[in-house]
């Protein structure tokens, strides 16, 4: 379907479709989100996009991209809207400030403030707030504000907010965030950790910032001050094989230089899931757990075989001395159950490889089915000693901890 005259008893039932799929599968719980989802016609917000897409689920709309095809402003996928507006909590009269501009969730919280609250939605890319002022002008929503800023930096004129939904996948939590949340108030913002991203609900407690709920997610990142770039190794002088390092290279990275040379040991851990289980605590565990955690790419054009990944694009990896290895799966007999297996090089293939296995049964053992760890957030500069956790990352503006809750 591409016709977008289509008459809007039609594109209704498009909408009453996602919400109810969305509500099935446990994204929607909530009548205030399940009714601006079923109100506000999406299509609008992205014109010139077939129907079929603006109305899939689990499918963003890009809507700009560079020269080099890097995508730089969407509408997020249903899915992933659902989920933030959910983890936001929004009430009537409340005052929201959203950053990273589209049109089409700032409609859906002016629903839900009403016009008793407040809306304000910032963008760094003036050509994505004239496109996103333009549609809510067009579709009913004047009333709202929408300015060109790095948000990275205090809003002009906004005070303290009660939510702050980012929609574009933030590396930090910039001071600004932090002092406009009113006491109480939260956070919901795509935020990387090691190379992983989660939507984090936070809410402010004191002088730092707790989690209350963590999901999977992926988002176009954000620009201006608050851009960060992954650190990438190739470990065979060729873009191959790239080890992507979220906060710095390892001290020492020729001591992998020779690790591809060496053969790969293969070995099979035992722990095996259903192929459709969400592994977001298996990847924290080892994200928390490994000093050396990165995430491992192959270009499939220059694929010679010294790896071999399920998934060449990521596959959860880590470095120690002059050994890396990465996690593999294979199909069980039923086809309806993956088993996990490590792969390693290095002069000390055979022991990493062992570390690391005994480390994804662990998870099984302690982690797997249980909740998120907790997150938290402290400026910068916090001692260490007020700093709990099972990990801390350092950032240029925060500190923050990751915690698994008592088993």
């Amino acid at each position: 379907m591409t016709d977008l005259t289509i008459d809007s008893a039609e594109t209704a039932k498009l909408r009453d479709r996602v919400v109810d799929r969305l509500r099935t599968e446990g994204t929607i719980v909530s009548p205030e989100v399940e009714a601006v989802m079923r109100k506000v016609a999406r299509h609008r917000f992205v014109p010139g996009a077939p129907l079929d897409k603006a109305y899939d689920p689990y499918v963003a709309v890009i809507t700009k991209q560079d020269e080099h095809g890097v995508q730089l402003s969407s509408v997020s996928a249903p899915q992933v809207q659902a989920l933030m507006l959910e983890q936001a909590q929004i009430r009537p009269g409340m005052r929201v400030l959203e950053i990273g501009s589209g049109g089409l969730n700032a409609a859906y919280i002016a629903e839900l403030v009403g016009r008793v609250g407040e809306v304000t939605t910032v963008d760094i890319d003036p050509e994505v707030t004239e496109r996103a002022a333009r549609l809510l002008v067009e579709n009913g929503y004047s009333w709202l504000r929408v300015a060109t800023a790095d948000a990275s930096e205090p809003i002009a004129r906004l005070g303290k907010v009660d939510v702050i939904m980012v929609t574009a996948g933030a590396w930090d939590v910039p001071p600004a965030w932090r002092e406009q949340l009113k006491s109480g108030g939260r956070l919901v913002v795509p935020l990387r950790m090691r190379g992983l991203t989660r939507s984090i609900a936070f809410t402010r407690v004191g002088d730092h910032l707790e989690s209350e709920s963590a999901k999977i997610c992926g988002f176009v990142p954000m620009q201006g001050s608050a851009a960060h770039n992954e650190e990438l190794l190739l470990v065979t002088g060729t873009p191959e094989i790239g080890l992507r390092f979220d906060d710095g290279l390892p001290a020492d990275v020729s001591k992998l230089d020779n690790a591809v040379r060496t053969p790969r040991v293969e070995l099979w851990t035992g722990v095996v899931i259903g192929v459709s289980e969400l592994l977001d605590t298996l990847q924290m565990h080892l994200a928390i757990t490994l000093p050396g955690f990165c995430i491992m790419t192959v270009d499939p054009d220059l694929d010679t075989g010294i790896v071999a990944p399920v998934n060449s694009g990521f596959s959860l990896a880590a470095v120690e001395d002059g050994n890396f290895a990465y996690l593999t799966t294979r199909r069980t007999e039923d086809n309806k159950h993956v088993e996990f297996a490590v792969h390693a090089l290095g002069p000390d293939a055979q022991t990493f490889a062992d570390k690391i296995a005994g480390h994804v049964r662990d998870w099984q053992r302690e982690r797997r089915g249980g909740p998120s760890p907790v997150i938290r957030v402290y400026p910068a500069g916090t001692p260490d000693d007020q700093v709990p956790g099972d990990r801390v990352i350092d950032k240029i503006h925060s500190r923050i901890s990751l915690s698994w809750p008592p088993a």
